[in-house]
């Protein structure tokens, strides 16, 4: 039977299982990637134990070991240890990835069989223009919101990855420097020390940048406005960006607060748009509080998405990707989102219907 010739409950029931299926797929694809990776850290794990004991061996034999091959033994055992680390990694990535596809299965299989029981004519008055509240949460709702999920998650896990995960990696290597050096070289040790107090301390630095980054306290005690202002200081001495923000609205005034949550989340990624995308310099934001709906616009110069999205790969096609996402949570809350561009000039404009939050 053709598409063509499917009634609306069959279509959108072989479009779940169809999206079913690829998930299936994936899920057997991670699975060989676990097994194979698993067999790769049992190796890494026993080579680890082999090159310590040959740095054993030789710190027993310290003084008649000539100098390179010392070099050479550390530097293996540095090497082991952080390829072991960076598989271990890799692993725990794959099963994190798997065990959210098996949950997205799930739901999935649950929304298959409630099809099983929905009359068609249910199915045809979920029409695209409705409000999403009279539709409920039908399979192109569900697929939008896990994929808005999914790409938060692998923000993170890269964020994590190439920033904390990185230091602490390099920290354990320099700690087990240390300790093999205080017995022989004590100057040297205390040098190490220092360099890994200096890490330390800017290691910890990245990691309060990413917790605000990813839920910064402030926007529960003091609201949307401080949060944000604060947030483009910051912006702006990172990146050096020409950042200027302008608030039509009481400074105090909070909105709901599930709704404070998305608009900032908003700013956060359209100015990171601006930034990894667009190499922006320059960057004006507007936050209108004061009336219903809120709007934001943002103008900034750089690169358009308008007349380049079909030709970017790579990361760029990515952070076109969030965009699009974000375009969509905005709209699945019934807000609107609009992008515009005129030769080097970009402005993006929302508006989110909200309520102004109890004792404001």
């Amino acid at each position: 039977m053709t598409l063509a010739m499917m009634n609306p409950k069959e279509s959108l029931i072989n479009e779940v299982q169809s999206e079913y299926d690829q998930i299936q797929k994936r899920i057997k694809e991670l699975s060989a990637l676990i097994e194979q990776s698993q067999v790769e850290v049992r190796k890494l794990q026993n080579r680890h134990v082999d090159v310590t004991a040959q740095v054993t061996r030789l710190e027993a034999n310290f003084d008649t070991v000539p100098r390179n091959d010392i070099k050479v033994v550390y530097n293996t055992a540095l090497d082991t240890r952080a390829r072991l680390l960076s598989v271990q990694s890799q692993l725990e990535k794959f099963q994190q990835d798997r065990s959210q596809l098996e949950h997205f299965a799930e739901m999935l299989s649950n929304l298959l069989r409630m099809l099983g029981g929905i009359r068609d004519s249910d199915v045809r008055s979920l029409k695209p223009d409705m409000p999403t509240e009279s539709k409920g949460l039908n399979h192109e709702t569900i697929v939008r919101i896990v994929q808005s999920q999914e790409t938060e998650r692998q923000r993170l896990a890269r964020t994590m990855h190439d920033g904390p995960a990185q230091s602490l990696t390099n920290f354990i290597l320099q700690a087990e420097i240390c300790r093999r050096l205080f017995d022989r070289f004590p100057d040297r040790a205390v040098e190490e020390l220092d360099n890994l107090k200096s890490a330390a301390s800017t290691t910890f630095q990245k990691v309060r940048d990413l917790i605000f980054e990813l839920r910064p306290m402030m926007l529960d005690d003091l609201g949307l406005i401080p949060t944000i202002r604060r947030y483009l200081d910051v912006f702006q001495e990172k990146s050096k960006i020409e950042t200027r923000i302008n608030i039509v609205g009481e400074e105090r005034q909070r909105i709901e607060g599930h709704n404070e949550v998305l608009l900032f989340r908003s700013i956060q990624e359209l100015l990171n748009y601006a930034r990894d995308f667009s190499n922006a310099t320059r960057v004006e934001t507007m936050l209108d509080i004061s009336s219903n709906p809120v709007r934001v616009l943002i103008t900034f110069n750089g690169k358009s998405l308008v007349d380049t999205e079909a030709q970017v790969e790579g990361d760029a096609k990515t952070r076109i990707f969030s965009l699009k996402s974000l375009s969509e949570r905005i709209e699945l809350v019934g807000g609107k989102f609009g992008f515009s561009a005129d030769g080097d000039s970009n402005r993006i404009e929302i508006s989110l219907p909200t309520k102004q939050a109890e004792g404001f």
